[in-house]
C-alpha cells in the first residue's frame, strides 16, 4: 500500500541516532579562571576560558580533566556562563606537541569525556597512531552528562516510571496517540523544569563552545574527529568558523541540510534495512562446514532472512514470551525485537564473536518455530548483550541524562509539526517498506510537538570553503547514517574529500574493527593533512561469519566509541 504524503508535511522529519557524573576520585572538574582571548578586542567579545587540567583520579592514570565557563547565551557574551567539561591524554611528545584533537562520539548526547576515560585503551591507540604529538580531548557538549546537564526528572526512578510502560515505537497503529502523548508528557517534564541550559541547547551553540575551547589550549586552528552526530556539530562549525579549520574528520555523516530541516525520515528512513539485508545476505553465504553445520546459526536450509521473517511476523502477530521475562515485566515484543536488530546494525562485532546477537535471533527463531528449549538460551543471550553493552562505571549527579540531552538537540535544531495528524501520516511512510524507520527516524520526535526550537540554531547555508579540506567518510552499508549523507555533504563543502569504505556498521574508523585502510588513510590525514586520492574506497573486511574471519573469535577488547544509545537499555 503507497502512502501519499501532504506536500505541506514533506520537508519534516528526524533522526535520533547514537551515547555522567564526575570521575570516581574527583568529585567535580577544577573550575577555571576566565580572561579575554587575543582576539577579543570589541566589549562584547566572549571571555575566554583558561583551563587548569588536573589528573582524573587514581582510576583514569595517565588522563587529565577540566572544566571551562563559556558563555550561556551568545547574544550576551559577557553575561551567565555554564561549564563544559573535557579530559584530555596529554600529548607523549610534548617537545614536538602539534596540537589537540577533539572528539566527539555523537548522539546527540554523547559523552566525549567517556571516549577517554572509558575508551581509554582506543584513545590512547589514537594518540600513539599520530606518534604522541597530540593531546587528545574529549568534551561533554553543554547540557550533555557533567556539562550542566538537562534534568527532565529529579531521579531516575522517576524517569524510569516514565518510560518503561510503553513501546520503543507504535507497531500498532492503536498504539501511535499512545507513544505521541507520552512523548509530549516528557517534553512537559523537561519544559516544566525550567532549567536554563534547555534554550541554548543548539549545535551552533556547541560549535561557539569548541572555538572557545579550541582558542583555551592554544590552537590557531581546530583540529577535530567527530562520529555521527558528531558530525553534524563538525559540519555547523565548518559553516560557522571556516577560516579555522586545520583538519576535521566527519565519520557517518549526516547531510546538514535535512538535519536542520527535518526530513531525514524521507532521506535516510531505508538505510536500516539496507544493511540488515546484507547482514542477512553474510550470514547465509559463509555457508556450512562439511558436516552441515552453518557458520552463521541463523542460517540454514530455508535462509536466514526465512527465518528472521518467521519470527518477526510469529511476535507481530502475537506478542509471546520466549521463556523470560524481561525486567520491566514485558514479553518478548515486536518492538523490542526491531530494537535489538537495529542495535546489532552498530558493529559487525556485535554479529559474531562470543554473546552474539547472531546466536540471539537464532534462538528466538528456533523457539517461534517450535522449539521450546530454545527459550533458556536466548535469555542468558539477552542478559550477556545487556552486560556487553553497558553504561561506564561513571555516574552523573542525578542520571544518566541521554533522552534528556537527544530530545534537547534534536528539538533545539530543528522545527517539527505540532498536530498528533501529521505524526501519524508520517509515522505510516517511515515504516512504508522500511522495518526500522519508525523506530529511530521517526516516533523518538514526538516531544519535539510542543518543544520550542533553539532561537540561535544554525540551518545553513552549507556550502562553505574551509580553510583545509574536511575529510568525509562514508560506509557503503551504514544503518544509521545512509552513504547518501556523506555523498551529500561531500558536494557541499568545496574543497572536502570523500572516503569511502565498502564494509558495514555505523561509522568506520569508530568501529573496534575498522580496517588499516581506513585508518591509516585518517590518521595520516589528521597528522599532516595528506587526503586520500580522489575516488578511494577502502575494502571490506572478510565475511565475518566465515570460521577464517578475525571478528569470528575475537572478543571486543574495547567498547566501540559510536554504540546504540546506552540509555535504552534500562528498557530492556
Amino acid at each position: 500500500m503507497s502512502v501519499t504524503i501532504p506536500r505541506s508535511l514533506a520537508l519534516l522529519g528526524v533522526l535520533a541516532l547514537v551515547a555522567c557524573g564526575a570521575p570516581p576520585g574527583q568529585s567535580t572538574p577544577p573550575t577555571v579562571e576566565v580572561r579575554a582571548t587575543a582576539n577579543a578586542s570589541a566589549s562584547q567579545a566572549p571571555l575566554g576560558p583558561v583551563l587548569h587540567w588536573a589528573p582524573c583520579g587514581d582510576d583514569f592514570p595517565g588522563t587529565e580533566c577540566t572544566s571551562a565557563l563559556v558563555p550561556l547565551d551568545y547574544d550576551q557574551p559577557r553575561g551567565a556562563k555554564t561549564t563544559i567539561a573535557l579530559a584530555r591524554i596529554p600529548a607523549s611528545d610534548q617537545s614536538h606537541r602539534i596540537g589537540s584533537l577533539f572528539i566527539n562520539p555523537g548522539g546527540p548526547g554523547g559523552s566525549g569525556v567517556d571516549i577517554i576515560l572509558y575508551n581509554f585503551e582506543w584513545s590512547n591507540n589514537l594518540a600513539a597512531l599520530l606518534h604522541g604529538r597530540f593531546d587528545v580531548i574529549g568534551f561533554d557538549p553543554r547540557g550533555v552528562a557533567r556539562s550542566e546537564p538537562l534534568y527532565c526528572f529529579d531521579t531516575s526512578d522517576e524517569e524510569n516510571a516514565w518510560i518503561v510502560p510503553f513501546p520503543f515505537f507504535p507497531w500498532q497503529k492503536d498504539q501511535e496517540r499512545w507513544v505521541f502523548d507520552e512523548w509530549r508528557y516528557f517534553a512537559g517534564q523537561c519544559l516544566g523544569h525550567k532549567q536554563r541550559i534547555l534554550p541554548h541547547m543548539s549545535t551552533a551553540n556547541v560549535a561557539r563552545d569548541l572555538d572557545l575551547l579550541r582558542k583555551a589550549v592554544g590552537d590557531e586552528r581546530l583540529t577535530y574527529l567527530g562520529f555521527s552526530y558528531g558530525t553534524y556539530i563538525g559540519e555547523t562549525y565548518a559553516n560557522l568558523f571556516p577560516d579555522t579549520v586545520r583538519a576535521m574528520v566527519i565519520d557517518g555523516v549526516i547531510d546538514p541540510r535535512v538535519w536542520s530541516s527535518g526530513p531525514y525520515t524521507i532521506y535516510d528512513r531505508v538505510a536500516g534495512d539496507k544493511e540488515f539485508k546484507e547482514y542477512l545476505r553474510l550470514c547465509d553465504a559463509a555457508g556450512h562446514d562439511d558436516a552441515g553445520n552453518y557458520y552463521c546459526s541463523l542460517s540454514g536450509p530455508e535462509g536466514a532472512a526465512a527465518r528472521w521473517n518467521a519470527l518477526a511476523e510469529k511476535i507481530r502477530s502475537a506478542p509471546f514470551s520466549p521463556g523470560f521475562v524481561f525486567p520491566d515485566g514485558s514479553t518478548m515484543s515486536y518492538d523490542l525485537l526491531i530494537y535489538f536488530a537495529y542495535s546489532s546494525l552498530y558493529n559487525p562485532a556485535y554479529w559474531v564473536g562470543p554473546d552474539n546477537y547472531t546466536d540471539f535471533f537464532a534462538a528466538l527463531a528456533d523457539l517461534a518455530l517450535g522449539d521450546s528449549t530454545a527459550g533458556m538460551r536466548a535469555a542468558e543471550l539477552r542478559r550477556a548483550i545487556q552486560a556487553r553493552l553497558a553504561e561506564p562505571a561513571g555516574k552523573q549527579e542525578q542520571y544518566a541524562n541521554g533522552y534528556d540531552a537527544m530530545a534537547g538537540y534534536i528539538c533545539g535544531d530543528t522545527e517539527f509539526p505540532r498536530p498528533f495528524a501529521a505524526w501519524s501520516i508520517f509515522g505510516d511512510f517511515a515504516a512504508y517498506h522500511s522495518t526500522f524507520g519508525p523506530l529511530m527516524l521517526w516516533w523518538v520526535g514526538p516531544a519535539c510537538a510542543t518543544w520550542p526550537a533553539a532561537s540561535d540554531r544554525y540551518v545553513g547555508p552549507w556550502e562553505v570553503r574551509t580553510s583545509a579540506p574536511v575529510l568525509v567518510v562514508g560506509n557503503y552499508f551504514d544503518g544509521v547514517t545512509d552513504y547518501g549523507g556523506a555523498v551529500a555533504t561531500s558536494k557541499l563543502l568545496r574543497n572536502s574529500r570523500l572516503l569511502s569504505y565498502a564494509g558495514w556498521g555505523h561509522t568506520a574508523y569508530g568501529q573496534s574493527s575498522a580496517t588499516p585502510c581506513v585508518t591509516d588513510h585518517i590518521v595520516n590525514y589528521l597528522y599532516d593533512g595528506t587526503l586520500p586520492p580522489k575516488g578511494t574506497v577502502c575494502p571490506a573486511p572478510p565475511n565475518p561469519f566465515l570460521p577464517t574471519a578475525a571478528l569470528r573469535s575475537a572478543a571486543p577488547a574495547t567498547r566501540p566509541v559510536v554504540r546504540p544509545p546506552p540509555w535504552l537499555l534500562r528498557r530492556w
